[in-house]
């Protein structure tokens, strides 16, 4: 029949062979089968799809693991190589992949999936092309390999959780690859967004990235099923705060700070709005009254949603009221004795002059210290054509009241001559 091109009789023969084996229970003649019938000369693609999905719900009524094992690596090895059966190979690599996982073995799973480049597949749905992406990912970090792990996440980009799915999909073009329907144990888009992003979160908590973080607590607070359940977005609110709050001074985190200030939604958690309004308003925090305040927040934080902030958590606050502090000084003072400023951040003198070197250091700040007089200077060494240019539009600004005085005395001088001729 497959000489003849019999598609149809072809297939009907091998899913029947298959089909006698399952009735019969001989796992080993079955695995027997689909090698064979795979290696007939001249064997026609469709036959070997049609036997490849046959027996694909199979493994699923074996009768023990090593029996499962066995058929999957059987499949896995008559769909290597063959890009009509590819979809196929990279379900049954991550069944493959979540039995070893089970085992303990999670470095072997995690190499198995790295196996297949599913991006590349035009026939498969694009939630199951995410979502084993995603598995790929999180084996990774399971397995402690940060790098691989970035590589592998940026292969899904966040712009496609914001394609609205409820548009109507196009119909297929003749020639184009018609796309399979994802199974049903596929989350939908949305709930592929939180897992993405939840990664994300691992992978930026190992390298203290406080601002990512916060990003990607943010783009799970923007998912409408968290907006409208207060016991979900809640926690999550409460966690860009925290780490609006950890991050590094910068634009970006002045702009998310602003924003999430704006939000109606903080009035629910009242003490975390006065915090953010503290490190916007361009006053000193005594860090001693705020620890105070905030201390049981903190320690409690550990409870809710995504785990504690950290053990380092603690100091890198303390770390970023101090920086506020300074450039609250900076702002206020063109010079200041080191021992005022260090009065000023509650701190010792050497901790002052450390703290203020970081940050010039990091280009958060301009300043100066003359140690030998114990002077801290903020102001920005202009060069010879700033000064000019100053000495310029000062002068521009004397002849501009001297016009306008003028202009003011021969205007009384003329209103009081009319009077004196009346």
């Amino acid at each position: 029949m497959r000489f003849a091109g019999d598609v149809a009789g072809t297939k009907k023969a091998v899913t029947d062979i298959l089909q006698l084996c399952l009735e019969a229970k001989d796992w080993k003649s079955l695995n027997e089968q689909i090698v064979n019938l795979s290696k007939k000369r001249g064997q026609l693609k469709q036959a070997v799809t049609a036997m490849v999905q046959q027996a694909m719900p199979y493994i699923d009524e074996t009768p023990d693991l090593e029996t499962r094992i066995e058929l999957i690596k059987t499949l896995n090895s008559v769909s290597a190589g063959k890009i009509y059966v590819e979809i196929e190979r990279a379900r049954l690599i991550k069944k493959l992949a979540k039995i070893k996982e089970e085992q303990g073995l999670i470095a072997e799973a995690a190499d198995l999936m790295q196996e297949v480049a599913v991006e590349t597949f035009g026939a498969m749905a694009k939630t199951e092309k995410i979502a084993f992406i995603l598995e790929q990912v999180r084996l990774c970090l399971d397995r402690q390999d940060y790098v691989r792990a970035q590589i592998l996440s940026r292969k899904i980009s966040p712009r496609v959780f914001d394609i609205d799915s409820s548009k109507e999909k196009k119909k297929p073009k003749e020639g184009d690859n018609v796309v399979e329907e994802p199974p049903a144990d596929i989350p939908s888009l949305l709930q592929l967004k939180r897992i993405y992003y939840e990664l994300m979160i691992r992978y930026y908590f190992h390298n203290n990235d406080y601002l990512e973080i916060c990003r990607c607590y943010k783009a799970i607070y923007e998912i409408p099923s968290i907006r409208e359940n207060p016991s979900q977005w809640i926690p999550v609110l409460r966690k860009i705060c925290w780490y609006l709050i950890l991050a590094p001074h910068d634009p970006m985190q002045s702009s998310l700070l602003n924003s999430t200030l704006e939000d109606k939604n903080l009035s629910e958690i009242p003490k975390f709005r006065l915090l953010l309004k503290q490190l916007v308003t361009m006053e000193v925090i005594q860090w001693t009254s705020l620890w105070n305040s905030y201390k049981d927040e903190f320690e409690n934080e550990k409870n809710m949603l995504g785990g504690s902030l950290g053990d380092k958590a603690a100091e890198d606050l303390k770390q970023r009221i101090i920086e506020h502090n300074i450039l609250v000084v900076s702002r206020y003072y063109s010079r200041i004795t080191l021992k005022r400023l260090a009065e000023l951040l509650c701190l010792t003198v050497e901790e002052a002059e450390k703290h203020l070197s970081e940050m010039v250091v990091s280009k958060a700040l301009v300043a100066k210290i003359d140690r030998p007089m114990g002077i801290v200077c903020f102001q920005v060494a202009k060069d010879s054509n700033e000064i000019l240019n100053s000495w310029a539009v000062n002068l521009e600004k004397l002849l501009d009241l001297v016009e306008k005085s003028c202009h003011q005395i021969h205007k009384e001088t003329m209103v009081h001559k009319a009077a004196l001729k009346v």
